[in-house]
């Protein structure tokens, strides 16, 4: 994922597509959570001009981390994407957006990906039980795992009579 802007400079005006499978296996010492990570397929296009080569790319694969309750491997997929711009030459360049400046005659994707990638890692992530049998029971004796959205639904026995209440109350002040 490294051009020289003699390279870029022949597709000025032309179609540049990427379709490109990188390694990124250095990221696993930068953050000791990522386990393992698969191959990084990326696809776009670069779009060049005589002051700036933008690249539009869709980045995916996936993550091996650790469960946050067990400790078991989770396939955690990326998909991501994003446009990142460089510049060619220093310019009062004003934009909402981030650029990059070109240093010498060369400009490297990878340390960028790598970089996207690394803000891509969740703080915590969970396996399902149907994921593995190594993974945490979702049941027991005399307990289970409840989803916050199925508890919402049910109405507290307790308070049952007070719903009631504001029921009657509103067909009181309608008459």
């Amino acid at each position: 994922m490294k051009w020289t802007l003699v390279q870029l400079q022949k597709y000025r005006n032309k179609d540049f597509l990427i379709d490109d499978i990188i390694r990124v296996d250095e990221i696993k010492q930068i953050d000791p959570t990522i386990r393992d990570v698969s191959p990084i397929h990326i696809t776009g296009r670069g779009d060049v001009d005589a002051t700036k080569v933008t690249f539009h790319l869709k980045i995916e694969g996936f993550f091996i981390l650790p469960c946050s309750r067990t400790l078991v491997d989770v396939k955690f997929p990326i998909s991501v994407e994003t446009t990142e711009t460089f510049l060619l030459q220093e310019s009062g360049y004003q934009t909402g957006e981030e650029v990059h400046q070109v240093k010498g005659e060369m400009i490297d994707l990878k340390p960028i990906i790598q970089e996207i990638l690394l803000l891509e890692v969740p703080m915590q992530v969970f396996c399902d039980s149907s994921d593995s049998e190594d993974a945490a029971p979702q049941s027991g004796n005399d307990w289970e795992v409840v989803q916050e959205e199925e508890n919402s639904a049910k109405i507290d026995p307790r308070l049952a009579g007070l719903a009631k209440f504001f029921d009657h109350d509103k067909s009181s002040s309608e008459s």
